[in-house]
Parts: C-alpha cells; structure tokens; sequence
C-alpha cells in the first residue's frame, strides 16, 4: 500500500481546516455545541476525564478518559467534558472546518467519534511534542502554527486508520475501502481523475481483479456498487465546484460529461434540483 497515497487526492480537493481555540487545564463542566459543517480534535497529553453526549447520539452516553488520548468528532455532535483535567494538565482543542460540511467525503465515512490512546498511534509523538510547545508559548505565529500542527495530527489519524481499520470502527463506506489493499487502487485512481472514462471493467484492471469479484468485493466493503460510487464522487466533486464559482460546462469538462446537460441530468436524478435549483437553495 505504501506505493498508493489514499489521502492526498481527498484532502486536496477537499479541504479541512483546524483553528486551536483552547490550550490548558478545563475546569468543572465544558460544552461544546454541535455547528453544521464542523468537528473537533481534542488531544488530552496528561491527566483525566469523563466526557459525556446526549442520549441517543450513536455515541457512548458516558466515556471516562483516564490515558493520554486523541477525541475526533469529524461531524457535529455536542459533548461535554467533565472532571476535566486539573490545573497543569495538558489538553489542547481545535475546531475543524470540513469543505461540504457533513458532504465531505471523510466526514461522511467516518464514525461521529474516535476516541483513541495516543501510545496505539505511531507517529505522533513529534507532532504532538511540537503541537504544545507552540501552546505553551506565546510566539510570533504560533496560534497559526498550531493550526497547522492540529492539521498534521489529524492526517496522520487518519493515516493510521486506513492502515488499522478495525481499529477505528470504520462502517461500511469510502473509509473501508481505502484500507482494502485492492479496492484501495482503484478508489484512488478514480479520485485523483474523476473525468476519465471509469468503466466496471477498467476499475477491476486497476485493483488486479476480475470484473465480477471486483463488483462483489467493492458492494460488500463500500456499500455502493462501483457505478454508483463513481457518480457519487463526481457529484460530490460538482457541488464543490459550484460553491467555489465554477459554471456547470467546465464542472462537465473537468468530470468527462459530453455537456452541462448530461450534468444537469445527474443532478436531477440524485437530488431533484437542477445544478442551479441547487445552488439557489443553498444560498
């Protein structure tokens, strides 16, 4: 798998963004209100917790964090932590901003929560060193600094899940594909050229796999068939163009539509809107 870079394309294309808005000791009961299109990281280097989520979340209700951990909700969900470190601990927070909000493409396959020791993930231990050194001290960009460091912590998260899924109580979805050695190639191949011409046949050239084992492993491990897949990345691709200010004929151009109504027709057929009904209904 080290030959196949699985996230570049995805994080490329859509972006995530983390903005440190806490570092220090918490004290009593600290909430944190769910807001569309945003998750958190929290990293706890020392001391413990409980943190506790509304019933009926899809989350434990109550889970005590006694061991230097790493929380991330990719997706809005609230939660509230309490008993929450002593004075001298170390816990550092960031908000992230997800490009589509709940339509980003990792937000959408991950569980609402990971919550995991820092010791089970390797590599981190530099980056988190780093993340709290820049906390800890007030420097000329250092709040800019730690933006970026929570970026690097959250990407090699990531990486470390693709790499133990059954780890991260990854469902059905684009998460289990990517760690699936072979479906791994050809997802990545269709997200880093989404306009190519993406038959059945050259998907299963891509992963080493006959066409009808291809079709069966991809259905059973991402919950879409390969097809559908496809039209799903493209029109997920679609919509970010069309927030960014792209016109539907380059958007057609850039997926391999033969013109904007072949688009147009994607759309209807997915969301019942036109790409422009879309748009207005966003603004």
């Amino acid at each position: 798998m080290s030959s196949v870079d699985r996230l570049s394309s995805l994080l490329e294309r859509f972006h995530v963004r983390a903005h440190l808005f806490h570092a220090g000791p918490l004290c009593g009961t600290t909430s944190f209100a769910a807001r569309e299109g945003r998750g958190f990281l929290h990293v706890l280097r020392r001391g413990e917790m409980v943190v506790t989520h509304a019933a009926g979340a899809g989350v434990p209700r109550r889970i005590v964090v006694k061991e230097p951990s790493l929380l991330f909700y990719p997706r809005p969900l609230a939660h509230n932590f309490r008993n929450a470190p002593v004075e001298g601990s170390d816990f550092v927070c960031a908000t992230l901003d997800f490009d589509g909000g709940d339509a980003h493409p990792l937000a959408r396959a991950l569980p609402p929560l990971i919550c995991i020791a820092l010791r089970e993930v390797d590599g981190l231990e530099q980056a988190i060193a780093l993340l709290f050194a820049e906390t800890t001290q007030l420097q000329c960009g250092h709040r800019l600094l730690a933006d970026r460091l929570f970026e690097v912590v959250l990407i090699q998260l990531l990486r470390w899940l693709l790499d133990h899924p059954q780890q991260g109580d990854a469902p059905v979805g684009l998460l289990a594909g990517l760690g699936d050695p072979r479906l791994a190639r050809a997802l990545t191949a269709v997200h880093d050229r989404p306009g190519e011409a993406w038959t059945l046949e050259r998907m299963a050239r891509e992963s080493g796999m006959s066409r009808s084992s291809f079709a069966y492993r991809f259905k059973s491990v991402v919950g879409d068939t390969p097809a559908d897949y496809l039209a799903t990345w493209r029109l997920t691709i679609a919509q970010a163009e069309l927030r960014n200010g792209a016109t539907v004929k380059t958007i057609a151009h850039l997926l391999g539509y033969a013109n904007a109504s072949a688009l147009s027709r994607l759309f209807t057929q997915r969301l019942g809107l036109s790409p422009r009904d879309w748009l207005a209904a966003r603004a």
